[in-house]
């Protein structure tokens, strides 16, 4: 039988080696035959020596947003966000993507609250209509003070491709915000706020906080478990956050902010997950832990590309090259089969016979990597 896609002269990138020189099949949308030396087959695309990656799979961003308001009063139609967002996550080498939503926020009549079915809507009707690239899910971040949050997730929690919901609680003084002064740097630039609009915008956070976080995470947690589905938490701090992110029974710790939660979250089963800009910048925007701390301890899973969808990439080829007892095989996984494993998506995410043939061409100029082809399914999407 003859193959659809044969790759050869490739830098074959497994879950644990890497084959110079290699050559893949794809037949039916999936690898059908990996080999140790060059094919054969006249048509074969040769890579010259390029990287062949599995393509990358995201848990966690937020880029959609950017897309749909993409400067203050703006509003972009709902389509072509959607297009545009799924183009840069494809030529940043993602080929499943989840778009993180937020579902809920700190404040009310924010422009999250006020796209958020919009942003639903037209990412199901351009995957529908053929229109993208990857492969897009679905994943909620729910902001459990916020009071009407319960009302906003059920009807969507039974969307077949909502595939991971986490649980957000951005009260200052606390997890990611445990520094106050940078809770309030962050929140009042961004909205603009006076120092005394700001005090009062705090005072209401924590108000709001203790009257509906503990009831509206309980309710959630409640919801998934009926549903099947995966949970994770965010920005757990303490070893209190981790005790009550076990018992909620959740598979994905999502940037914890200290090496205690990092490490209890693993030993808990939980997979941890820290961000592409964190690694990039070599630390933290908000002042916690650094990435690659978490790297060179051997507490990191999954890497995110939180809020720049080309440092996933740029993340895999920097940590082998910043701490030696990282190899680019592990570092690949972090990207690719850690964070689909981990979210029961197995059919995905490595270069394995019968894996889905979602691979990506890769060349590495001057330390940097470029993305030179993308194929989804066997088939090419850029």
């Amino acid at each position: 039988m003859s193959a659809d896609l044969v790759i050869t002269n490739a830098r074959i990138i497994g879950r644990k080696d890497e084959i110079a020189g290699g050559s893949l099949a794809v037949r039916d949308g999936v690898i059908a035959d990996i080999g140790a030396g060059p094919s054969a087959v006249g048509s074969a695309e040769d890579f010259g020596g390029d990287y062949l990656l599995p393509g990358l799979v995201e848990l966690h961003t937020d880029n959609l947003e950017k897309h749909f308001a993409p400067r203050p009063g703006v509003r972009w139609p709902a389509k072509l966000a959607v297009i545009n967002h799924d183009a840069q996550v494809a030529a940043a080498g993602i080929t499943t993507v989840m778009d993180a939503v937020a579902v809920g926020d700190v404040r009310e009549g924010s422009v999250r609250l006020a796209i958020l079915r919009d942003m639903i809507a037209a990412i199901e009707e351009a995957q529908k209509g053929g229109m993208l690239r990857a492969e897009h899910l679905l994943h909620l971040r729910c902001e459990i003070s916020f009071r009407d949050l319960m009302q906003l997730i059920e009807p969507m929690s039974d969307l077949s491709w909502l595939k991971l919901v986490s649980i957000m609680d951005h009260t200052p003084g606390q997890r990611q915000f445990v520094n106050p002064e940078k809770y309030r740097q962050y929140y009042q630039g961004k909205f603009g706020l006076t120092d005394e609009e700001m005090d009062r915008f705090m005072a209401e956070q924590i108000a709001n906080a203790q009257a509906w976080g503990a009831e509206n995470r309980r309710k959630v947690v409640a919801l998934c478990h009926a549903k099947g589905l995966p949970l994770a938490s965010h920005d757990d701090a303490t070893a209190e956050h981790v005790a009550e992110a076990a018992a909620d029974r959740m598979v994905v710790a999502e940037f914890p902010t200290t090496h205690e939660a990092a490490k209890l979250s693993r030993q808990h089963g939980m997979k941890v997950m820290m961000g592409g800009p964190n690694v990039v910048r070599g630390g933290s925007h908000s002042g916690n832990i650094s990435a690659k701390s978490l790297a060179e301890k051997g507490e990191l899973d999954i890497i995110s590309s939180d809020y720049v969808p080309s440092s996933m990439l740029q993340s895999v080829f920097l940590l082998p090259e910043q701490l030696p007892g990282i190899s680019l095989p592990q570092a690949v996984a972090m990207a690719s089969s850690n964070p689909a494993d981990a979210v029961g998506l197995t059919d995905r995410g490595a270069i394995e016979t019968g894996k889905r043939a979602d691979l990506l061409r890769i060349s590495l100029i001057d330390d940097t990597p470029v993305v030179r082809a993308v194929w989804r399914s066997g088939k090419r999407v850029m």
